[in-house]
């Protein structure tokens, strides 16, 4: 056996007939069958067409309201920050502190929340706060910077 003697086995390959090209090439409708838009040249069916069916995108009711202009906030609450303040032993925990320890994506904005206890002394940079988060850092003689 040598590899230019290799070829597939008998009957297990046959070449697709070329339609319309010509009357060897099987009759006048070349397989497309008789009249209707797919018999036709520059037949292309619309993106979710379901043959006359009234369309999934037309009825299903549309609803609400995006606001494009809404700043959505990651929220971090004073808990997370002192378990972030214990592990990294830092007195500054910036957005890129929160970033650096998986926190926050670094395209996400941050809003810290009230939620816990805060017994570290840390200045806080975040996008907003919430009075109570803000209180509560102040409160423990830490600061609170807003970064926009």
């Amino acid at each position: 056996m040598k590899l230019h003697t290799l070829k597939p086995a008998e009957g297990s390959t046959k070449t697709n007939k070329r339609l319309g090209r010509g009357q060897g090439s099987g009759g006048s409708t070349a397989g497309r069958g008789h009249k209707g838009a797919q018999s036709r040249s520059g037949n292309s069916k619309k993106t979710g067409f379901e043959g006359g069916q009234m369309p999934l995108q037309r009825r299903v009711p549309k609803f609400g309201f995006k606001n494009n202009n809404k700043e959505y906030f990651k929220a971090i609450n004073l808990d997370v920050l002192e378990g972030l303040a214990e592990k990294t032993k830092v007195n500054a925990i910036t957005i890129q502190t929160l970033i650096d320890n998986g926190v926050v994506g670094k395209n996400q904005k941050v809003k810290v929340l009230g939620r816990g206890e805060l017994k570290a002394k840390v200045t806080v940079e975040a996008h907003a706060f919430s009075t109570t988060a803000s209180q509560a850092i102040e409160k423990v003689g830490g600061t609170a910077t807003t970064v926009k």
